[in-house]
């Protein structure tokens, strides 16, 4: 048993098991350090993948019947780090930060720890640093933090799932035992993210039942088509229950403007006598740019540059009415720098919890006790994990400027991306011009084609999708060469009308995502140059440019 003791942390706090285990850690960061280039976007060179590669994976694996050792598994967790993506200053490709040191931090803290989070008996340091979180970002957005509540959840899936649940609660509040009714809408803009048809499917209101809302040309939520598929439901003895504003979507960074949002659901509340209609701002991504509501402009203590400046007013010009919202959500496992998985859900009405919680009775072994006053039974989750730890490290550390100061540069090299394409690469147009954030949509089209006449329905179904074709040859080219520059790419930025269908096509677009806090405007020449070469390859490929 003394053998079987040493594989975890010492129980008293001797020297010599505490020297062990940091000199194991160690030799993990030195194995990942070892690896690094700035240069490459790997950690060393990619791994080939054929396609019996995962299945040769479970014909060779099986738990030995000895232990290998601590130093053995070290070195294989040190192989498993062999080609995995990195976040250099060249890793454009989507939402997947580098985690922050204090992020790391507060996540090791919590694994030290090893509490749950479903009670503060259990899990008491991440319970504190939940409460202080909630606190926090509900301040920072303009909720009433003595009103607000929240907590952390399984991603921004968990936090549009958990909204969802609490907006069918508010009009039925009994549907948890009788179940939900047939006749029940969500809406959201056709660029909102899955995560909502995944979360109607789960409730059992059925995907037929998700009304997509035309978005317009800035990629947002249209609020007069809005206005009218909810009267169309309504009409037809519908009910809407719940609507999610995309605040900064993944693909092209689209802000759903929620005041135009709350007048269309309040409108039609009293026109019809409706309940309250919850609304959820989906700002997983965006949200962080929440960070500048209390920015001075027209001071400008941080002394952006005018461009910048303009872009990140931009944003805060939608950005500030979040507080709107009935819920809205942060992953900080996104522009929150910290590891996955840290996402925190919040609520306007904290109380409203309630309809969401499940009787002690129900929970006979943890619950409500005269030594424990945090019980969070109203989340899916019953295990939780106190990710909340890693955030309020993060949190601490950067503070208001130093998330500014990240922000603004993810402004910053789009900025200067989006200024370097137009000069040296005019086949490839930016087509989330109107949108500035971290991230640029970007296609490329054959001569005489153009963003501006596809995005107004001058051409055929069949001369989109030849578009659509040469950009999905550009994703594979560039894809084989993400160890150098990992760009991102989307089959689906937005959908555009054809001339000659009804249809809505889907646009395809390559991404480039600044997520990276080494990425500054210094490299985006090197950037575009990797660009400009595989575009070379493209039409080296015998692809012709024509209709």
């Amino acid at each position: 048993m003394k053998q079987i003791q040493q594989l975890f942390q010492s129980e008293d706090g001797n020297i010599e098991q505490r020297e062990n285990f940091l000199s194991l850690l160690e030799k993990i960061v030195t194995s990942l350090d070892n690896l690094k280039n700035p240069q490459k976007t790997t950690l060393g060179p990619m791994k080939e993948r054929s396609a019996n590669f995962y299945q040769e994976l479970m014909q060779d694996n099986q738990v030995p019947t000895s232990g290998v050792g601590l130093d053995q598994v070290v070195d294989d967790l040190t192989q498993l780090m062999q080609g995995h993506p990195y976040h250099t200053r060249n890793f454009v490709t989507n939402v997947l930060p580098m985690a922050s040191i204090p992020g790391v931090l507060g996540q090791f803290t919590n694994a030290l720890l090893n509490g749950n989070n479903l009670w503060d008996v259990y899990g008491p340091a991440a319970a504190e640093c939940e409460v202080k979180v909630v606190a926090m970002m509900s301040k920072l957005v303009g909720y009433d933090f003595t009103q607000s509540f929240g907590y952390t959840t399984w991603g921004g899936q968990g936090a549009v799932f958990s909204g969802l649940r609490l907006a069918i609660a508010k009009q039925f509040p009994q549907a948890k035992e009788e179940g939900v009714p047939n006749n029940l809408y969500c809406f959201a803009s056709e660029n909102a993210h899955y995560s909502l048809l995944k979360s109607i499917e789960a409730v059992g209101i059925g995907s037929k039942h998700l009304i997509r809302v035309k978005a317009g040309k800035d990629h947002s939520m249209d609020v007069q088509d809005l206005q009218a598929r909810m009267t169309e439901v309504i009409e037809n003895g519908g009910i809407p229950v719940y609507v999610v504003a995309t605040t900064g979507a993944t693909d092209q960074f689209g802000i759903d403007d929620v005041q135009a949002i709350k007048e269309v659901t309040t409108n039609l509340e009293k026109k019809y006598d409706l309940q309250s209609i919850h609304i959820h701002a989906d700002s997983a991504l965006g949200g962080f740019y929440a960070f500048f509501n209390d920015y001075d402009f027209k001071k400008n203590p941080l002394h952006f540059e005018e461009d910048v400046l303009q872009g990140l007013l931009q944003i805060h010009e939608r950005m500030q009415h979040l507080a709107i919202a009935d819920s809205l959500c942060f992953d900080f496992q996104k522009l929150g720098q910290t590891p996955y998985l840290t996402s925190l859900f919040l609520i306007k009405e904290g109380k409203n919890l309630r309809l969401l919680d499940i009787d002690d009775f129900d929970t006979p072994y943890v619950g409500n006790r005269g030594y424990g006053s945090y019980h969070t039974g109203y989340t899916l989750e019953c295990s939780r994990m106190g990710s909340s730890i890693a955030i309020y490290a993060a949190l601490q550390a950067f503070g208001k400027e130093g998330y500014q100061q990240i922000l603004a540069n993810y402004v910053r090299v789009n900025l200067a991306f989006r200024k370097q394409l137009a000069e040296k690469l005019p086949m490839i147009q930016v087509v989330n011009e109107a949108n500035i954030g971290p991230v640029t949509a970007y296609r490329l089209y054959p001569k005489d084609f153009n963003w501006a006449s596809e995005q107004a329905g001058s051409y055929t179904q069949v001369q989109l999708e030849y578009i659509n074709a040469i950009n999905a040859s550009l994703f594979e080219i560039l894809g084989e060469g993400r160890d150098e520059v990992f760009f991102g790419d989307t089959t689906r930025v937005c959908t555009v009308s054809a001339s000659d269908t009804k249809q809505q096509i889907p646009v395809a677009a390559a991404k480039f995502f600044s997520i990276s806090p080494y990425t500054e405007t210094e490299h985006i020449s090197d950037i575009v140059h990797f660009l400009k070469q595989k575009v070379k390859v493209l039409e080296a490929s015998q692809i012709e440019y024509s209709h």
